[in-house]
């Protein structure tokens, strides 16, 4: 493999620096740097983070292909700075066994563009009735660590304390959908002001709360590890807050799309903003970035949901829930939360990849970026600004909320251990 240098980059936007790498590993860091024969990439203004980590990846292969494939899902995700997804089990068949992990697994292997780490289902056939294969799912290829019935919870508290009983023998993480059934029957956004206006059935705060207290609890009697998917209340993030302070081990995630957006966009009827769990009010998303600033939240998750066109052009009550979010990630964090003063790129640098890698114990992942390290990378140009056109999408689907929205910042170089897999903005 050939040598590269990234010359006057801000290494999580510090100082500029250069960045010398060779093969597959960084092999220098530090000003004035000899390029001998590397290839050189001028780098001046831009913030070179590692290489941003997902939680909560939709890659429908196998079963939905029309939606997203792995080869078309970790391009996506190379062009938002990724290399590394977790791919969620809600496929066809289910992964619930050795050999659909095994097959996800390999099919991210061939495709080259990022690191596939498959996660298991909980359940067999995610109906939470019966424990699926999870010690086997771990002894696979696959090497499985992340176990979630997400698009489903585990609503079932003796199935959920097996669960977590069963993966604090190879230190494996439950990572729960907190949503109570009962309380979502026939709902359709937030429980709130606008749903009652809209005439649309209300999806409770309390649904998702009552579930988080419930499984930290868990969690502390057996002494094990919960992840919480997609947190989106202001109560939860008490419930979150109040679990950490007593040392339980406990974790949480807050997708993009719940750090930016809120209900009041439910009134255009869009079904581009029908999400699993709904949008919330603003004062909702106002306690979100203060708990992944103050580290309450511990990452942001994209919960990248791709659909075809015909489950999102349609009614809203007939509409699937989901967005696309893996290419415009890094953009809304950085409007989110770094335009707004409570993130550093650090920190940054920190809630997309240093956490998740270390939530999901990916190894190679979420590393710093020094002299030995393996060269997962992203260079990004933060004063670029530009309205988001989902036809440039490596996704198979084009169901964002924020088509023709201006968000700042771009991808324009990723590099997969040292090999690039995005050069000025376009895919490899």
């Amino acid at each position: 493999m050939s040598k590269t240098l990234i010359r006057g980059a801000k290494v999580l936007g510090g100082e500029p620096q250069d960045v010398l790498i060779d093969g597959e590993t960084i092999v220098a860091t530090g000003t004035g740097l000899d390029a001998g024969d590397a290839t050189v990439i001028e780098a001046e203004g831009r913030i070179l983070l590692p290489g941003l980590v997902d939680l909560h990846t939709h890659l429908r292969e196998p079963g939905r292909e029309d939606s997203e494939t792995v080869l078309t899902g970790t391009k996506a995700a190379a062009a938002g700075g990724f290399t590394a997804v977790h791919a969620m089990a809600n496929t066809f068949p289910v992964a619930d066994t050795a050999g659909v992990v095994e097959q996800v697994w390999r099919l991210g292997k061939e495709s080259g563009y990022c690191d596939v780490q498959p996660v298991g289902a909980v359940t067999v056939g995610l109906e939470g009735k019966q424990l699926a294969e999870l010690g086997a799912m771990h002894d696979s290829a696959a090497g499985v660590k992340v176990f979630s019935d997400d698009g489903k919870c585990v609503d079932d508290a003796v199935i959920m304390r097996r669960a977590l009983e069963y993966v604090k023998a190879f230190d494996g993480v439950v990572a729960q959908h907190a949503q109570e059934p009962r309380l979502t029957e026939g709902a359709q956004m937030n429980e709130g002001v606008v749903s009652a206006e809209l005439g649309l059935g209300g999806w409770p705060a309390v649904a998702e709360e009552s579930i988080i207290a419930r499984d930290v609890l868990l969690a502390a009697h057996v002494g094990s590890r919960v992840h919480i998917c997609h947190l989106s209340t202001a109560g939860s993030v008490e419930i979150v807050r109040w679990a950490k302070s007593k040392g339980w081990n406990v974790t949480a995630e807050v997708t993009p799309h719940h750090l930016l957006l809120t209900d009041e966009l439910v009134r255009s009827y869009d079904p581009v903003y029908k999400v699993n769990p709904p949008l919330r009010t603003e004062a909702d998303v106002m306690a979100l970035r203060e708990a992944l600033a103050d580290g309450t939240i511990d990452c942001v998750a994209t919960d990248h949901a791709p659909h075809p066109h015909e489950d999102k052009d349609c009614e809203w009550a007939a509409a699937a829930m989901g967005m696309v979010g893996l290419e415009t990630a890094l953009s809304v964090v950085q409007e989110t939360m770094v335009e707004t003063g409570l993130l550093d790129w650090a920190g940054v640098a920190d809630r997309m990849s240093t956490r998740p890698a270390a939530i999901g114990r990916l190894d190679g992942h979420g590393r710093p970026v020094s002299a030995g390290e393996p060269a997962n990378l992203v260079l990004v140009d933060p004063a670029y600004r530009g309205a988001v056109d989902p036809a440039g999408f490596a996704s198979r689907s084009r169901n964002t909320p924020y088509e023709g929205r201006e968000l700042p910042g771009r991808v324009t170089h990723t590099f997969l251990r040292g090999r690039a897999t995005v050069v000025d903005g376009k895919l490899a």
